[in-house]
């Protein structure tokens, strides 16, 4: 018997959902001969006629016939910058944030920086981070993202989730995270480490349904101390709890939890 078919029906159906392609056919999007996204053919055609000057099919290359699809034009902050703008006024973008996230090539390296609002239609590969919070006696702290939030709003969540913007480094993110959500200072937290990484690629509502997720999350864990509660501070939480491992996974069998706190969950408790 394979390992897959010990593991709960949900948790199969969640882990297809996190690696699931793309409904309609995308196509590379470049950074002179650098991929760091995708679009939909329909999408880059109405970018390409909005902002000639900025957005544009890639040019044919006999040398190199794989190089297809639609390409950034100038200077990319600034390009992407305008490109992200025309998506805003047609409606192809998510909630607007005025914050940056990076956008690298495929070994990391930071070419420039996008809209948060953009990245989704653009397919442009973002990174995020979570924290996971046992209390002493061995229940984990969990939060309810507030019903005002664009995405999976209601559902509950890992104690902190954020992404990292192109201004954070991935322990920066961490702490400004868990202070915005949480009000906690990493120092007030106990045995804080590094756990794991969990990968996302999906289709998204974004831009009118032609998004794509693709997503880099990173977890920690940590104890938080004996009288010391969890208090949210930027308005996108409604609560948060103590649930036992059973309360858990029974609440993530009825898909109560994010896609990305499941899984992440689910490797804390039986994987980690």
């Amino acid at each position: 018997m394979s390992l897959d078919a010990t593991l709960p029906t949900w948790l199969t159906a969640l882990r297809e959902q996190a690696d699931e392609p793309p409904r309609v056919p995308r196509l590379p999007l470049w950074v002179g001969v650098v991929p760091v996204g995708s679009v939909e053919a329909d999408f880059g055609t109405r970018m390409a006629s909005a902002v000639p000057h900025y957005f544009r099919a890639m040019p044919f290359n006999p040398r190199h016939p794989e190089r297809v699809g639609w390409q950034i034009v100038g200077e990319l902050t600034s390009s992407l910058a305008i490109v992200a703008k025309m998506m805003q006024a047609q409606g192809l973008t998510g909630t607007w944030r005025d914050e940056e996230l990076s956008v690298r090539d495929q070994n990391g390296r930071k070419l420039g920086t996008v809209e948060r609002a953009a990245v989704r239609p653009l397919g442009i590969p973002t990174r995020a981070v979570h924290l996971l919070g046992r209390h002493p006696d061995g229940r984990h702290w969990v939060q309810r993202r507030a019903l005002s939030k664009a995405n999976d709003p209601g559902q509950w969540d890992t104690l902190m989730g954020g992404m990292v913007s192109a201004s954070d480094t991935l322990t920066q993110a961490l702490a400004r995270e868990t202070r915005e959500e949480a009000g906690l200072a990493l120092s007030e937290v106990h045995c804080l480490s590094a756990g794991g990484t969990v990968r996302i690629q999906r289709p998204a509502t974004d831009g009118g349904g032609c998004g794509y997720v693709v997503e880099q999350i990173d977890w920690f864990s940590c104890v938080v101390p004996e009288g010391v509660t969890p208090v949210n501070q930027d308005g996108e939480v409604d609560e948060f709890r103590l649930m036992t491992q059973a309360e858990l996974l029974e609440r993530m069998s009825r898909n109560e939890f994010t896609l990305e706190a499941a899984l992440i969950i689910w490797q804390v408790l039986h994987e980690g």
